[in-house]
């Protein structure tokens, strides 16, 4: 599908628009967006105050809607008691998955032990809500497909969420080999991918993106991190997804329509989210 002149409907799966590094020209980044096809914009939460900004965001533009949770290095700030206000942002129309969630050992900014309780029980608030969630996980995939895999073996995202929801959860900006990607597929997961596609040096990646399913992909740019290249070193922002398309078109040796239409689909179909409501609200 195509936006009026605009060339293919593009999605940012995962972009951070609330955190400051966009306060200074918010409306102009997401009019280049526009300008680039991108017709729906996900917001991923990292605690309860970046949730509470990322839905006036989703008041403020169309296109933009939410997720709400516990990033895992913000996961000091979680208690159980926490939930309630997760359980009541999540009520706001515009929110569309549980995220982003999950394990860093990487940056080592909270304890293994206090990342694994947040993970945990906001699958199980998302399950519940019949909302997808959007995984995080750096240094730290033995642990959360554990995880993950001990969660849909109780049943956390059951037949009535299904109907509801036609995917169980992403594993954001995608990191790992082929072997996860299909226990991924078995799960009911989907994968995507951002700007590190773009770099020359990435070689692994592109070897692996290929081998990919496609109805089990969307693009992302975790905007203002992961700038593709050529802007590698700047901020970057949603329009910049195109860059990323662009590059997963020459890697599976299709038309860039072709895999804007395919990656677009399925975002939508994971979000909920109507396309002809989205692209009517931004003309």
């Amino acid at each position: 599908m195509e936006t009026r002149g605009l060339g293919p409907l593009l999605v940012d799966s995962h972009c951070h628009l609330d955190l400051n590094q966009f306060d200074e020209d918010r409306d102009a980044v997401v009019e280049r967006a526009r300008q680039q096809g991108v017709r729906l914009i996900v917001n991923p939460g990292i605690d309860l105050n970046h949730c509470r900004h990322a839905l006036t965001l989703a008041d403020r533009y169309p296109e933009v809607y939410a997720a709400v949770g516990f990033h895992p290095n913000s996961s000091d700030q979680y208690d159980p008691s926490k939930l309630a206000d997760l359980r009541q942002l999540a009520t706001h129309p515009k929110v569309v998955a549980i995220g982003e969630i999950g394990l860093d050992y990487y940056w080592k900014k909270v304890e293994p032990a206090q990342q694994a309780i947040a993970f945990r029980d906001q699958l199980d608030l998302a399950a519940d809500l019949g909302l997808p969630v959007i995984i995080h996980s750096r240094d730290a995939s033995g642990d959360v497909a554990a995880t993950l895999e001990g969660w849909v073996e109780r049943g956390g995202f059951s037949t009535s969420a299904l109907a509801r929801r036609s995917f169980a959860g992403v594993l954001h900006a995608y990191g790992g080999d082929l072997a996860l990607a299909q226990r991924a597929y078995d799960w009911n997961f989907v994968l995507s991918l951002g700007g590190p596609v773009t770099y020359k040096n990435a070689r692994s990646l592109h070897a692996l993106v290929p081998q990919l399913r496609l109805d089990r992909l969307m693009l992302e740019t975790d905007a203002p991190y992961l700038t593709p290249h050529p802007h590698r070193g700047e901020r970057n922002e949603p329009g910049y997804v195109a860059l990323v398309a662009a590059q997963m078109a020459a890697l599976y040796g299709r038309s860039l329509a072709e895999i804007a239409a395919e990656t677009s689909r399925v975002a939508f179909r994971f979000f909920g989210v109507e396309e002809r409501s989205v692209i009517s609200g931004c003309n």
